[in-house]
């Protein structure tokens, strides 16, 4: 009996350490995706991590990688850099590149747009290396303005060598990095319209139509998916940064390395299930609404308008209520012209009791170029007159 006695003991005592932390590993939710190498679930609006494992793992993303090309050529059209129906000519060198390809041959032109639907949908190399040649001069300019932005982003495991994902020695970035990087791209909402389209057609009108038909099967099977990035090679696996919108609220969930295109299916649809199921959002502000006012030192307008610039909202788990949100807003002083539409002029944060929940770049309206002399000096001396006097 003492012998039995003893074993009980033993037991509940093994049980006692056992069973919190097994509660533990629960409520964190760290047996929410299997199966894969690294994993995380974020809120786009907020950037709140949901849930994540192995999230700063580095790892190679693939044609992930292209997340962040889109997200340079997004932001050459925005700066008025590139149009939609620009023609792209294909170099040699694009049209030689392996992997996925729209098939492109050396001289071959489609506008932005048609090249844009090769990458987004297709996953087109050669697209991709033909708008990095047209937008930094070459792929390797190219891959720095593509370092560069990683740097402006704080994203610390992440370097690119290339703009396709091809495998390359040194070429490397993580489950957290790749969601900053999607959370950025879905500042343009007009990416989704590409990255969202289950199929299209290239070179519709010609005898060389080529069928088109995206990666990321999601876009078509789980509701409210309309992006971003599927990657594959036989290093980094089957990948998957994808996005879904559903009753208001955006949320981006990443994968590397499944072993399967239906695993990595199935593990982030797990994550969107977990998203829509948990949380909700509650907006607090639109995209490019007017928060205050910058002044502009030597410039044709001596002021400018500050907008957000992105979408802000609080996240909170459902049935839960938010309670009095308060905003700070900061615009920079000393700012000279010129002053670039889309540059950041100061930052706003929502904050309760006293903690920072939500911080956020405050952008320029619109251009704002510099002062003649001539302007300067008539400001300088008051001797300006007003239209109709």
């Amino acid at each position: 009996m003492k012998r039995i006695f003893s074993l009980l003991m033993i037991c509940c005592l093994i049980s006692s350490l056992i069973i919190p932390s097994a509660l533990a590993a629960e409520e964190k939710g760290t047996d929410l995706v299997n199966n894969v190498k690294s994993a995380i679930l974020i809120e786009r609006d907020t950037g709140k991590i949901l849930y994540e494992k192995n999230s700063d793992e580095q790892l190679p993303p693939a044609s992930m990688t292209k997340i962040m090309t889109m997200l340079l050529i997004m932001e050459a059209i925005d700066q008025g850099k590139l149009s939609w129906n620009e023609k792209i000519r294909t170099s040699e060198y694009a049209a030689s590149m392996g992997g996925s390809q729209i098939f492109l041959e050396p001289g071959e032109e489609m506008t932005t747009r048609e090249m844009l639907e090769g990458i987004a949908i297709g996953s087109g190399n050669d697209a991709a290396v033909a708008m990095a040649e047209r937008i930094g001069g070459s792929e390797p300019a190219f891959v720095d303005m593509m370092n560069k932005k990683a740097k402006e982003l704080g994203l610390k495991n992440t370097h690119f060598k290339n703009t396709t994902g091809l495998p390359v020695s040194g070429h490397y970035s993580t489950a957290h990095d790749m969601a900053i990087m999607a959370k950025e791209l879905l500042k343009y909402p007009e990416i989704t319209k590409f990255t969202g389209m289950y199929e299209s057609y290239l070179r519709e009108n010609t005898d060389k139509k080529f069928w088109l038909v995206n990666t990321n099967k999601l876009v078509r099977f789980y509701p409210g998916v309309d992006g971003l990035k599927t990657g594959f090679t036989s290093d980094a696996k089957y990948c998957l940064t994808a996005t879904a919108k559903r009753n208001g609220m955006r949320v981006i969930a990443v994968v590397f390395g499944a072993p399967t295109s239906k695993e990595r299916n199935a593990q982030v649809s797990k994550m969107l299930d977990y998203a829509f199921s948990q949380y909700e959002t509650h907006p607090m502000l639109k995209q490019n609404q007017p928060v205050g006012v910058a002044q502009i030192s030597k410039g044709k307008s001596r002021s400018v308008e500050a907008v957000t610039s992105e979408p802000l909202s609080l996240v909170t788990k459902k049935g839960e209520k938010t309670e009095k949100v308060t905003k700070k807003i900061i615009i920079q002083k000393h700012l000279n012209a010129p002053i670039h539409k889309g540059d950041r002029i100061g930052t706003i944060k929502l904050i309760k009791d006293g903690k920072v929940l939500l911080e956020s770049p405050l952008v320029a309206k619109k251009d704002v170029a510099e002062a003649g002399w001539w302007s300067l000096y008539k400001r300088a001396f008051g001797m300006f007159t007003k239209v109709g006097e």
